[in-house]
């Protein structure tokens, strides 16, 4: 799954504007800005999703799924946990001042 935040943050890492992104996956670019527009994950056709996920993994993206580790060592971006969210952890968070 990807969603709409994680297409927008990778097609910038890469410095690709909508038009050049969909011509590495071989999309329109309607369908491009219909799938920023989504309120989260995005939905549609999957040969179009598997045609733009396989564009950004050859262009050298990693997307990482919610709460998952990344495999390889390159720098990268991930939203934090809103302030405020339940977290799994026995005690406070030291990195809070908890």
């Amino acid at each position: 799954m990807i969603t709409s935040a994680q297409l927008r943050a990778a097609r910038a890492i890469l410095g690709l504007d909508q038009r050049a992104l969909a011509e590495r996956c071989g999309l329109s670019v309607p369908t491009i800005q219909r799938m920023e527009a989504s309120e989260d994950v995005i939905r549609g056709n999957v040969d179009s999703l598997m045609k733009l996920v396989c564009a950004l993994d050859e262009a050298g993206v990693e997307l990482i799924g919610d709460g998952a580790a990344s495999a390889g060592g390159g720098r990268g971006v991930r939203l934090k946990e809103p302030r405020g969210a339940t977290s799994n952890s026995a005690g406070p968070d030291p990195r809070r001042g908890s």
